[in-house]
């Protein structure tokens, strides 16, 4: 059995960044459930927040980014994050990413919660497509190992280090076993646990449920960011509409043309996404309508399939003119905050398992993600992964942290197991489509305690009626059922509302809670 140098598992921006800065220092290979084009990435239409412009700093990326986080980010991690940008920035171009330009210069626009111009972006909205196949290319190019329809099932953990890989073949129906010094988990997301969401069928959750189960530290699962516009039309699966519209001065109307967000919040329509999405939903209700409305009818119709191709593309081939038509949005679950708990190092509390990316919680967003700092955390965690990586080798001494120096360590909050719950009787049998409306009801944009306590004891019940997977879907659904118990006692928990959480039990936020919920199997034992 060959024995590799990095193993990582994904095959998205982040696993792709990793995987070509990996090459240099061993063997790599990369291990994808699905094929190599698959990814969250692809569908990245907002961009990438880099201080490159005039008039910006990293000094003013930091304080946007710190009041976004409602008082949960890592300042140390933020920092990190913000004045490496614009060098990830560079790697980027160099690997031959085709930036927008204007005049000769990387062309910069504006999100919501940003105070300058600062997002990049690389085709308009098709930045994240662009993004993926520069790297998916430069990947093949490489002779880097990658195996194709290969599900990660679970880490090879002996002695507090990881050791390797098991993954079950989704052509062959056969499991195998890779080794490697360091397992590097790059899965994406979880957002496919929710009705509605903005990601591919993908997201669903493995790389968060692979460290649980191996006793990684898993933080702030309570911070699901839903986005406030995602299209909306009977029939159609829910279609991301960037926020970076808004920012090129889209107005959002109700069911009557009024436009609501003033009332909501004097940033109007550039309000943070957790409040444009609370104001919508709060909107919807007023109007007894399930969706409202996103004007860009009075901007400059030749501007629009310009700046937007991917949505006037979309949107025209469902019969909607953009240009002539306001978007009916709704919320959608889009991007998860929590998720492995790493060091800025990209480090977990077990030697030799890394995490980047969606799948990560590294610090940098706190209770509520700043636009379009998603990619650039891949880039510059990825990097620091790479620069930790070089060189050393996973302790076998069980439970100690391969070369963490007290500096870096992780964030405050002990660690605690998943609360043991009695199955209920009533829960209807488990099934994707009915896991899925549990957490978009329970789980999602408003939340109570007695309806996260509902989903908690169901989501308790099917995991104990799990049976041995036995195949992809069967992988797939038996990790969602697991992040969603994370996702579920996490928020009921945190008894306040803050950033994208938010409870009509505990309305405001609440000092004694400036602190991070964190989940470790086993925690208990010590």
């Amino acid at each position: 059995m060959k024995d590799y140098d990095f193993i990582i598992v994904g095959s998205g921006i982040a696993g792709l960044y990793t995987a070509l800065l990996a090459r240099q220092q061993g063997e790599v290979l990369v291990l994808t459930k699905a094929s190599i084009d698959e990814c969250n990435t692809k569908y990245a239409q907002g961009g990438i927040a880099a201080a490159v412009g005039r008039g910006d700093s990293p000094e003013l990326h930091y304080r946007d980014t710190i009041a976004a986080g409602a008082g949960l980010c890592d300042s140390e991690a933020v920092r990190i994050l913000t004045q490496e940008a614009p060098d990830r920035i560079t790697d980027l171009i160099k690997f031959g990413v085709p930036f927008d330009t204007l005049n000769g210069e990387i062309a910069l626009a504006r999100e919501a919660a940003h105070s300058v111009p600062r997002i990049l972006h690389a085709g308009g909205d098709a930045t994240g497509e662009r993004i993926e196949v520069t790297l998916s290319n430069a990947v093949r190019r490489s002779g880097i190992k990658l195996l194709e329809h290969c599900l990660a099932s679970d880490l090879l953990v002996k002695d507090g280090a990881v050791h390797g890989v098991r993954a079950f073949d989704s052509r062959y129906g056969v499991t195998e076993e890779f080794l490697g010094r360091c397992v590097i988990l790059a899965t994406g997301g979880a957002a496919q646990l929710f009705k509605y969401n903005t990601n591919p069928e993908i997201a669903t959750g493995d790389g968060v449920a692979l460290a649980y189960k191996a006793g990684a530290e898993i933080a702030d699962m309570e911070f699901v960011q839903f986005h406030p516009t995602a299209l909306r039309l009977p029939g159609v699966a829910p279609f991301l509409i960037s926020e970076a519209v808004r920012g090129e001065g889209g107005i959002l109307r109700n069911v009557e043309n009024g436009a609501f967000m003033a009332e909501y919040c004097p940033q109007a329509d550039l309000a943070p996404r957790d409040i444009v999405a609370r104001s919508i939903v709060a909107e919807m209700r007023k109007t007894h309508a399930d969706r409202v409305f996103l004007d860009i009818t009075h901007l400059p119709p030749r501007t629009i399939p310009a700046r937007f191709p991917q949505i006037y593309r979309f949107c025209l081939d469902h019969g909607l003119d953009i240009t002539k038509t306001p978007v009916p949005v709704a919320p959608a679950a889009h991007y998860v905050m929590g998720g492995v708990k790493t060091n800025v190092w990209g480090e977990t509390n077990i030697a030799g398992l890394f995490a980047c990316g969606e799948c990560a919680c590294t610090g940098v967003h706190g209770a509520n993600r700043l636009a379009s700092n998603s990619l650039l955390e891949v880039l510059v965690f990825s990097k620091r992964i790479l620069e930790r990586a070089k060189g050393q080798r996973p302790s076998t001494s069980s439970g100690q942290r391969r070369g963490r120096p007290a500096s870096v360590t992780p964030r405050s909050g002990e660690a605690c197991e998943l609360e043991e719950r009695e199955p209920s009787g009533n829960v209807p049998p488990l099934s994707l489509s009915a896991l899925q409306p549990l957490m978009w009801e329970k789980v999602g944009i408003l939340r109570s305690r007695e309806g996260l306590e509902e989903a908690a004891i169901t989501l308790a019940t099917w995991e104990r009626s799990l049976g041995l997977p036995t195949g992809r879907p069967s992988y797939e659904l038996n990790h969602m059922v697991l992040v969603g118990r994370l996702m579920a006692e996490a928020a009921l928990l945190r008894e306040e509302s803050r950033g994208a959480h938010f409870r009509f039990d505990f309305s405001s936020p609440s000092p004694a809670w400036l602190k991070h919920i964190v989940f470790r199997k086993g925690a208990s034992e010590g």
